[in-house]
C-alpha cells in the first residue's frame, strides 16, 4: 500500500496513530504483484470489505477511515456499521450500476479465465491520471499500478461482467459519524456528477455529511503531485469534526 505513504508520514506528523492494511494477497512489492498476480485474483466487493471489517474491529478503539474509489465505497459501508467514527470517501465508487460513473475497464489480459486483470498504461492515462503530464502519468503507472481481481471489477460494476454490488449503505442512517465525501472535477473514473449523486442520497440525513470538490483533479488525486492539498482538507475537516484521535 505504498500510494497511502505520503499521507501516512502527513498522518504521523499530526498525531494520528496511522494504520494501512493491505489487500488480500497484495505482495510487498509492485513489481512482485506484476510478475506474480495469482494471489491478487479471487476475491469480491464483499470479501474485500469484510477484510477491511475484520482490521477495524482488531483496533482498540473505533478508527477513521479514509479510502479511495473502491476504498471509498468500503470507507462509508465501515461508517454505516458503526465500525468508524469518521469517514473520508474519496472518489467513492457508488453502490449501484447506472451512478453517472465513467469509463469501464477493458480486459487487459487477452484471456477472460484469469482471476486479475491488469490495467494497460494507455487506459490508466486516460481514465485515472488524464489531469497530470505524460511524464508524471508514466511514473505513477510505474510505481503503484497492479492488476485488479476479475471478480471485485465485475461487483464494482465496471464492465466485466453485469452483476450488482450486494454490499448496501443507508444513506438515512443518522446514529453514524460525520462524513466526508471528496471528488476531483476531471475525474473519468468516478465522475464528479457521481460523486454529487452520491451526497445527494445523504441529503434527508442529520449526520454531518460534506462535499468537498477539487477542480482540475482527476481520479489519481491521492497518489499524484497534488495530494499534499487533498491530505491536508482531510486534515482540517477531521480537526472540526473529530475531538479527539
Amino acid at each position: 500500500m505504498s500510494s497511502w505513504d505520503g499521507w501516512t508520514e502527513r498522518f504521523t506528523a499530526h498525531g494520528y496513530d496511522v494504520h494501512v492494511p493491505s489487500r488480500p494477497g497484495e505482495p510487498d512489492a509492485v513489481a512482485q504483484a506484476r510478475s506474480h498476480p495469482g494471489p491478487l485474483g479471487g476475491f469480491g466487493i464483499d470479501e474485500l470489505t469484510a477484510h477491511y471489517e475484520k482490521a477495524a474491529r482488531a483496533l482498540d478503539s473505533r478508527p477513521v477511515v479514509i479510502g479511495h474509489s473502491a476504498g471509498g465505497l468500503i470507507a462509508r459501508q465501515l461508517l454505516d456499521a458503526g465500525l468508524a467514527r469518521a469517514a473520508v470517501a474519496i472518489a467513492p465508487l457508488p453502490v449501484a450500476q447506472g451512478a453517472a460513473t465513467g469509463p469501464v475497464f477493458a480486459d487487459g489480459s487477452g484471456d477472460p479465465h484469469q482471476d486479475y486483470v491488469p490495467l494497460l498504461q494507455p487506459q490508466f492515462r486516460h481514465t485515472i491520471a488524464n489531469t497530470v503530464g505524460e511524464h508524471e502519468a508514466a511514473s505513477l503507472f510505474t510505481r503503484y499500478v497492479v492488476p485488479a481481481p476479475r471478480r471485485l471489477l465485475t461487483d464494482l460494476g465496471l464492465g466485466l461482467g453485469g452483476s450488482t454490488p450486494r454490499s448496501i449503505v443507508d444513506p438515512g442512517n443518522t446514529a453514524r459519524g460525520p462524513l466526508l465525501l471528496v471528488s476531483g472535477q476531471e475525474d473519468r473514473m468516478v465522475t464528479d456528477a457521481a460523486t454529487r449523486a452520491t451526497y445527494k442520497l445523504y441529503g434527508d440525513s442529520t449526520a454531518v455529511t460534506d462535499l468537498k470538490q477539487f477542480a482540475d483533479r482527476g481520479h489519481s488525486l491521492v497518489i499524484d503531485s497534488g495530494w499534499p492539498a487533498v491530505a491536508d482538507h482531510v486534515l482540517a475537516w477531521l480537526a472540526d469534526h473529530v475531538s479527539d484521535f
